[in-house]
């Protein structure tokens, strides 16, 4: 029975073991004497998998050089598949790459920066930084990710630099997003689509340096509360932009820089009611009850006699 031959480019399952080229040519059947036509399109096979490096194949469109692969602004749809397995700097900016594989970092245990800015990624998949133990600077800008979910930076905890910002859509960071991210000092999640952000997704994160959350259209009501007085705490030693950073609703302070909210700002917040409160508000409505009775009364006995007057007019005149 034939099996079906797996996809290609199915990254979901990675191998990092790499056959040798000269093992590989090894392998191939005699093709006979060689004719020319063979030999330019082996050439030119040969040139789309010229060794980087480190004696691993560099991708085609790509550049490869001391551990740095190039694959930026090349209108590439999707990832390459084959990387030189020492990559440290990986850049993918400036192309149309909606969607990354599961497991294509699984290979890349050297990587330190990875750059995805600039192109059409909504989401990425869970475990995708579950090897990067070594990632330290991460550019997702310029994408359309619409929510960071929880433990989507899980075993990348040697990041230094997350960079979130410029996505439209990304109305929601989940409260354990940056978990275990105690080596991340620049956050950037400016312009974006955020209306609110729980304080737990930043209090896990001691070694918060700068900020960026400008951009965005804030509703300050009662739940941002905890989390601006958290940065009023750590404004200075967190740097942020403060200026850029506005209130989009409700009504009373649209506008407002959002660390211009002081704890006079939420005092509504805080009101309580006691019993004499309540006592007073049940004495409020058992009052305005009784009035509006008796003016229902009134205003019936009015119309009667308007009524009856009216009737004995007409009767007189006729």
């Amino acid at each position: 029975m034939d099996t079906a031959p797996a996809p290609m480019g199915s990254l979901q399952h990675r191998s990092c073991q790499q056959p040798k080229m000269g093992d590989t040519w090894s392998q191939l059947p005699w093709p006979g004497p060689p004719r020319p036509a063979m030999l330019l399109v082996s050439l030119i096979l040969a040139a789309g998998v010229m060794p980087s490096d480190a004696g691993t194949s560099c991708p085609v469109l790509c550049t490869c050089h001391n551990q740095v692969v190039d694959c930026s602004s090349q209108r590439l749809f999707s990832v390459p598949p084959d990387l030189p397995r020492d990559t440290r700097n990986l850049s993918l900016a400036h192309n149309r790459i909606a969607a990354v594989p599961s497991g294509y970092l699984t290979c890349y245990i050297e990587l330190r920066v990875l750059d995805l800015r600039n192109n059409s990624l909504v989401e990425l998949p869970a475990g995708l930084f579950l090897h990067a133990k070594r990632l330290a600077h991460l550019d997702l800008s310029y994408n359309n990710l619409s929510h960071v979910p929880a433990n989507m930076f899980q075993a990348a905890h040697g990041l230094v630099h997350i960079d979130l910002s410029h996505n439209p859509g990304l109305r929601r960071v989940h409260p354990r997003a940056f978990q275990g991210l105690a080596q991340l000092r620049d956050l950037d999640l400016s312009y974006g689509g955020l209306a609110f952000l729980s304080l737990e997704a930043l209090e896990g994160l001691p070694g918060l340096v700068t900020l960026q959350i400008g951009g965005n259209p804030w509703v300050c009501g009662c739940t941002m509360e905890p989390l601006l007085k958290w940065l009023r705490n750590r404004i200075q030693r967190c740097t942020a932009d403060s200026q850029l950073a506005e209130c989009r609703g409700p009504p009373e302070v649209e506008g407002a820089p959002l660390f211009s909210l002081t704890e006079e700002s939420f005092k509504a917040c805080h009101l309580t009611l006691t019993l004499d409160d309540y006592l007073f508000i049940a004495f409020v409505g058992f009052v305005v009850s009784i009035a509006s009775v008796a003016t229902n009364f009134l205003l019936g006995i009015t119309a009667n006699c308007c009524h009856r007057w009216s009737k004995a007019s007409e009767e007189e005149e006729v």
